[in-house]
């Protein structure tokens, strides 16, 4: 785990880097929801996510980090914390699953061995569980809320706090985070962008009252979605993590 935090630190080194870091740790509080979104099978995603984690419970804080496992396999994962088995043991959807995922999970296993302050939830619905997958994982999430904050690492759709759907459009889903922000959670999403798919050497927060913000979501995200591309960042994601060469 001490190399893939010092991996991201060294192509990260940067000052736009280091205020970028810090500005998401400052955000991690009592009763918040922080959700960082991820290309899944992006390797620095997982690296930054868990330097997050790290930073954050090297403060003597506790924190609960949810994953995008199916909550069917928390017994599991709570196994893998006691060694009673292994990360091989557990079943992830093919799309999300990739060997830095297990090994996230290996080392997060390994933490919460020696800190009883670090919980580790799995809170997707899996395929047996006949329901919206984003309103399980608000329900997975909002249940958590409390004097430690949760950070989760979800797809990044899942960040976005406000969709304006098409009117065509008859059964308007809300993503993860707009659910969460309905219900007056204090929630804070960072999903990431690569300018290229090779472009993975260095990354800096974009806040959302940035028009790059802006341009990012309606050129990516917003382009995936059947809805109206939104003139301003804020209330819809509170920052975005692109990653440049």
């Amino acid at each position: 785990m001490r190399s893939l935090i010092i991996s991201i630190l060294l192509f990260s080194s940067s000052a736009h880097a280091e205020n970028s870091y810090s500005r998401i740790l400052e955000g991690i509080t009592p009763n918040s929801i922080t959700i960082i979104g991820e290309t899944h099978k992006r390797p620095e995603a997982i690296q930054f996510f868990q330097s997050l984690i790290t930073g954050y419970t090297q403060q003597n804080k506790c924190l609960t980090v949810a994953l995008e496992i199916a909550s069917s396999q928390q017994s599991l994962l709570d196994q893998i914390v006691l060694g009673k088995a292994t990360v091989a043991d557990i079943e992830i959807a093919p799309a999300i699953d990739h060997p830095p995922f297990r090994t996230l999970i290996n080392d997060l296993a390994e933490m919460r061995k020696h800190n009883d302050c670090l919980k580790l939830i799995a809170i997707d619905a899996g395929l047996e569980l006949k329901t919206n997958r984003d309103e399980w994982m608000a329900i997975k999430l909002a249940e958590q809320v409390g004097q430690a904050p949760i950070m989760a690492l979800l797809g990044s759709l899942h960040t976005l706090k406000k969709v304006d759907w098409n009117p065509t459009i008859t059964k308007k889903e809300p993503y993860v985070a707009e659910i969460l922000a309905s219900e007056g959670h204090d929630i804070k999403t960072y999903p990431q962008h690569w300018t290229e798919r090779t472009c993975n050497t260095r990354y800096r927060l974009i806040p959302a009252d940035q028009p790059e913000a802006v341009e990012l979501l309606n050129n990516n995200l917003f382009a995936l979605l059947n809805a109206s591309k939104p003139k301003a960042g804020i209330n819809i994601i509170d920052g975005i993590i692109l990653w440049k060469c």
